[in-house]
């Protein structure tokens, strides 16, 4: 099926002109009929900006009610999505790994989006940007490049993130090494001295402070991370206030990953990042770090969208996928190998390996 799942009610917006459901079009970041070509822009409020959320109000389930929202969802029995479905679909197939579902439109209680990154690349722009890509893969199957020319459309789907920004102090321990030549002496009088490097430790510690801003993480389990993580990075700079305009005409992923277990990923990114800190502010040559005790106050967050392009591909009975950035254009996706097309090439490095060699013994 070219259109999987449809915008639920909240994301249509029929067209003035014919009254079809109008669709967010990249080209003019404003919607666009797509019987009759007529256009509408996406208004803007005064004073509108991304609002950042309390977190440990959300733990505490303290949130605002404006601050959440109850959706419908169908759930891929293979994979897990969570997909904003239409009610009155009934059957489709899942855009993350192709299986056939039967959508149990069951309601979800969440936290909204504050933010989303509209799609920059349109569907055929995101295509091409595949086709480039399978076009360079050796030993792909006829098949899977027979996939590329039938031109069947991508489907357009908003993957949820959390972000999170925080500001940390730590306290450290460690020491510092420096390095220093000293001669020794050769036990043997026809060998020369020698110079070794050595290395001279101090004990030091210190105090860091550091502001996190937009730490982001997939909240979303339907992708391998190796998936996500190939399309980053992401200009979060783009982000705007949400409104359901952007996701008309496209498909929105609920999201898996919990706040908490979310901010615990997000904690490992700027634990790492502060390590790094502190070994930039012992210096000398080389470093140790014995004990880190880092503090973390004003916690908050979002609940954002970002701008993916996806194709589920069978081949003998495999999944195979592929998704482009949305923004950027990045691909990233799983490829069958061929076996005729790598025993061809065998032979043919076999014949040529053949053909030098009789040259060469022909030559002496």
């Amino acid at each position: 099926m070219d259109q999987p799942y449809a915008p639920t009610a909240e994301h249509r917006f029929p067209c003035n002109t014919c009254g079809s459901d109008m669709e967010f079009d990249p080209d003019s970041d404003g919607l666009l009929c797509p019987h009759c070509g007529a256009t509408q822009a996406i208004p803007e409020e005064r004073g509108e900006s991304i609002r950042e959320l309390d977190f440990e109000k959300a733990l505490g389930q303290q949130l605002a009610k404006t601050d959440m929202q109850e959706t419908r969802v169908s759930v891929c029995p293979n994979c897990a999505a969570h997909i904003e479905v239409n009610p009155d679909i009934h059957a489709t197939e899942c855009p993350f790994c192709a299986t056939p579902v039967v959508t149990d439109t069951g309601a979800e209680r969440q936290i909204k989006p504050q933010a989303v990154i509209p799609f920059d690349l349109t569907e055929p722009q995101a295509r091409d940007a595949m086709k480039a890509w399978l076009g360079k893969l050796w030993f792909a199957p006829n098949g899977l490049q027979e996939y590329a020319r039938k031109g069947r459309k991508l489907d357009g789907i908003y993957v949820p993130y959390w972000t999170f920004d925080a500001d940390t102090r730590t306290i450290y321990q460690g020491a510092r090494g420096d390095n220093y030549t000293e001669r020794v002496r050769s036990s043997k009088p026809d060998q020369p001295d020698r110079t070794v490097v050595k290395t001279r430790w101090t004990m030091v510690r210190g105090k860091l402070k550091r502001a996190f801003d937009d730490v982001t993480v997939l909240a979303s389990k339907s992708l391998p991370k190796p998936y996500t993580d190939a399309l980053a990075p992401w200009g979060m700079e783009a982000l705007k206030p949400y409104r359901p305009e952007y996701l008309s005409g496209f498909l929105a992923e609920g999201y898996t990953v919990s706040l908490e277990d979310g901010f615990t990923e997000g904690k490992a990114h700027m634990d790492a990042m502060i390590r790094q800190d502190i070994r930039r502010d012992i210096g000398g040559d080389k470093q140790r770090i014995t004990s880190v005790n880092t503090y973390v106050n004003d916690i908050t967050f979002k609940h954002v969208l970002l701008p993916v392009w996806m194709a589920a591909y069978k081949y003998r009975g495999k999944t195979y996928r592929f998704v482009v950035n949305g923004q950027s254009g990045r691909v990233k996706g799983e490829r069958p190998y061929s076996a005729m097309k790598i025993a061809i090439a065998v032979v043919i490095g076999l014949l040529v390996a053949l053909t030098i060699g009789y040259f060469m013994a022909t030559q002496q």
